[in-house]
C-alpha cells in the first residue's frame, strides 16, 4: 500500500470537487446497486493520473449539462478492498489504473483503461467522457 501522505493530496483533488470516495467493498456494492449512472475514477499515483486522468475527469464533469447521478472515486494501491470489488464489476477487463468507468443501473457502459489515458490530453479524455455522458446520462 502507498503511504497516506502521498495518497491524500491526490484523493483530495477529486473529493474537494464533489467526488464521493468508495472505501470498502460494501460501499462499492451499495453504490452500484443504485438506479441511475455512476462514474468511478480509479485514482492512482502514476504520472498519467495526475497529468491527464484527474484533470480530464474534472473537466468532463464540470463542462457538460448531462452528468452522472453519482461521481465517485477509489484509490488503487490504497483502498484495496474497494478496488478489488470495483474490478469484479469491470470483468473481463484486466486490472488497470488509472481508469475511468461509467455504470448505468450497475452495468458497465463505458470504460477508459490506462492505455486509453496514457498519451492522451486531459481535453481528449474530457471529450470522450462527455460523449459517454451524453449517451448514457439524463
Amino acid at each position: 500500500m502507498y503511504p497516506a501522505e502521498i495518497v491524500i493530496p491526490m484523493k483530495e483533488e477529486l473529493t474537494e470537487n464533489g467526488f464521493t470516495e468508495l472505501l470498502t467493498a460494501d460501499s462499492v456494492e451499495n453504490k452500484l446497486a443504485e438506479k441511475g449512472t455512476t462514474l468511478v475514477m480509479l485514482n492512482s499515483v502514476c504520472g498519467c493520473s495526475a497529468g491527464t486522468a484527474r484533470p480530464g475527469v474534472l473537466m468532463a464533469v464540470n463542462n457538460t449539462p448531462k452528468k452522472p447521478d453519482n461521481i465517485t472515486t477509489s484509490f488503487a494501491g490504497f483502498d484495496v478492498d474497494a478496488i478489488n470489488k470495483i474490478r469484479e464489476y469491470l470483468m473481463p477487463y484486466p486490472p488497470s489504473s488509472p481508469a475511468i468507468a461509467l455504470f448505468k443501473d450497475g452495468k458497465l457502459v463505458h470504460y477508459l483503461e490506462r492505455h486509453n489515458i496514457e498519451g492522451h490530453s486531459a481535453h481528449m479524455i474530457a471529450e470522450n467522457l462527455i460523449g459517454a455522458f451524453e449517451q448514457h446520462c439524463n
